[in-house]
């Protein structure tokens, strides 16, 4: 009879419930490295879009500065069908700007300088240095020009 009452105390140590013996468990190092790593990578992403969104948004700015200046442009040839484009000046188009502007419209480039509008040209253009300044490389893009 001795080794049936051994084989029901083994039996009986086994059988403990199992949320006492995973009582104390912590993460493992690897575990911790990998939750910090996902982590990093989901910033990185973050910031990159981020990032994108901002050269987006300035280059939409500065679409829409110039097809407002693009739209005075035609107004005034309208009203003075006589004039030439070469002999339009800023002062000139003021008042043809949208939304009664008391002066031309200001664009930022992607290094924060601020960019003048060629107005003497048809349509007109974002200059720097009296370079045309088009980061996006496509003139009908509607990014960084008047587009299509």
């Amino acid at each position: 009879m001795k080794p049936i009452g051994i084989h029901v105390c083994i039996a009986m140590k086994t059988l403990r419930p199992p949320r006492l013996q995973q009582r104390f468990r912590a993460f493992t190092l690897l575990e911790m490295t990998i939750v910090v790593m996902v982590l990093l990578i989901l910033m990185s992403v973050g910031l990159f879009s981020s990032n994108a969104i901002r050269t987006w948004r300035l280059g939409r700015e500065a679409s829409e500065s110039l097809r407002s200046v693009y739209t005075a442009q035609k107004l005034y040839l309208s009203d003075n069908p006589t004039a030439s484009v070469s002999t339009l000046t800023s002062t000139l188009l003021i008042p043809y700007l949208p939304n009664k502007a008391s002066s031309m419209p200001t664009v930022t480039s992607l290094t924060g300088a601020t960019l003048t509008i060629k107005v003497t040209v048809f349509p007109p253009v974002l200059t720097s240095a009296g370079v045309t300044y088009d980061p996006s490389g496509n003139t009908t893009d509607s990014l960084w020009d008047v587009g299509e």
